[in-house]
Parts: C-alpha cells; sequence; structure tokens
C-alpha cells in the first residue's frame, strides 16, 4: 500500500530494504587516511593538498572527492595565523651626547 503512494514497486523496496549498510573498507581506509592527512598538517591541508598527500600515498583521490570526503568528515581547512608583534609605544627620540648617560626609569641625564 505504501509502495502505490510513493510510486515505488514492492520489488525494489525489497531490494533497498536488505541492501548492504556496512562500508565499503576501502572507503573506511581512506577516510582515515584524509583524517590523518588533515592532521597532521595542522588542519590547514585543503582539498588539493590531500589528494596530492594521499596520491603519493599510494590512494586514487581527486581534489574534488577529497573535497566531499572533507564535507562528510567535517574537516575545514584554515591557516595558522603569523606571529603579531605588539605595537611600538614611545620610542626615545633624543641621541645622547657623549657625556650623556640614559637611565631607563630616569631618562637622560646631562652631566655636561
Amino acid at each position: 500500500m505504501l509502495c502505490s503512494v510513493f510510486n515505488v514497486h514492492r520489488s525494489s523496496y525489497k531490494y533497498w530494504a536488505i541492501r548492504d549498510t556496512t562500508p565499503a573498507p576501502e572507503q573506511v581506509r581512506l577516510e582515515a587516511e584524509v583524517k590523518a592527512i588533515h592532521a597532521m598538517s595542522g588542519g590547514s591541508a585543503g582539498a588539493r593538498t590531500i589528494s596530492a598527500t594521499a596520491t603519493n600515498n599510494g590512494f586514487e583521490l581527486s581534489r574534488y572527492r577529497a573535497a566531499k570526503l572533507m564535507v562528510k568528515l567535517k574537516l575545514e581547512s584554515y591557516q595558522v595565523p603569523q606571529h603579531q608583534y605588539k605595537r611600538g609605544g614611545n620610542e626615545h627620540l633624543e641621541i645622547p651626547i657623549k657625556n650623556d648617560i640614559y637611565m631607563p626609569n630616569a631618562g637622560l641625564i646631562k652631566l655636561s
């Protein structure tokens, strides 16, 4: 009765119901490899880098398939930001003369 509502043949439903739902072993190995490559890069590897590295490791993987696996595994590529130096403060623009002493806490002391 439900099959007729959705316009699906009963035999098609029966084949669908008894199908094997376990993932293929090759797919499991490929997903583990993609996770390992992404983790090894510190999260900075994208689809192109993952596909190139996986191909070098013996897996056939295009960048499009790598991108789909990244979406499936919820992996995002991000670049680690470079170190940012703090902005400088008040620079000492006055150059000490020969007999002057500069003390960090007291400033410039003129001896002459």
